[in-house]
């Protein structure tokens, strides 16, 4: 949360304002930034932002915002985790506001089971299918399954990209070779021998 003063948007000059929405923004481009910095597997995240009070012509009092970083590296959250909160807050009290920042939980990257990602790799090679190993940002319920049991995933296309969300859509024959190989591998590990 940035607290600054909520005033009078059109009788207060730049020189008196404490802008909780201008800190903000600038908070939300330090979030942005270095996950950006850090390629393709980096993720930073400001998915929630209410601004108060919420009035045409009044200069933000305070904005609460949530921040999420995700990260395939443990080491690369941890780093995020001590600079972040210091970077933001001196953008924030440079702003003439105060950062209030808690935070709610981390989760450290799950990797999966060696041999059942072979045996999926396995199986696609086996059905002619194209395929390529990803790292899944998304807290799947294989995260916490794979914390008991040997797990791996299985993603196909979504056309443009597109996943968790409305317009996601995947055609008949790639759900269809998705489950063949999902098939395949539960197979395949089923007739291992122990």
């Amino acid at each position: 949360m940035i607290i600054g003063q909520d005033s009078h948007a059109g009788t207060t000059p730049p020189s008196a304002r404490r802008d909780a929405l201008v800190a903000a923004a600038r908070v939300i481009e330090r979030v942005d930034a270095p996950m950006r910095a850090r390629g393709e597997d980096g993720r930073g995240t400001v998915g929630f932002l209410q601004v108060l009070p919420a009035s045409r012509n009044v200069v933000p009092g305070e904005v609460r915002f949530s921040v999420e970083f995700r990260h395939p590296s443990d080491a690369q959250i941890q780093g995020l985790s001590e600079s972040f909160p210091e970077e933001a807050r001196k953008l924030v009290e440079a702003n003439g506001c105060k950062l209030e920042l808690t935070e709610l939980f981390r989760i450290p990257a799950q990797p999966f089971d060696a041999s059942c990602v072979d045996l999926v790799r396995q199986a696609a090679k086996r059905l002619g299918l194209p395929s390529r190993e990803i790292i899944s940002g998304a807290g799947h319920d294989a995260v916490y399954v794979a914390r008991s049991v040997p797990t791996a995933m299985i993603f196909t296309p979504c056309k443009d990209g597109l996943s968790h969300n409305e317009a996601e859509s995947i055609m008949p024959e790639e759900a269809e070779a998705g489950c063949q190989v999902l098939f395949e591998a539960v197979v395949a590990r089923a007739n291992r021998a122990i």
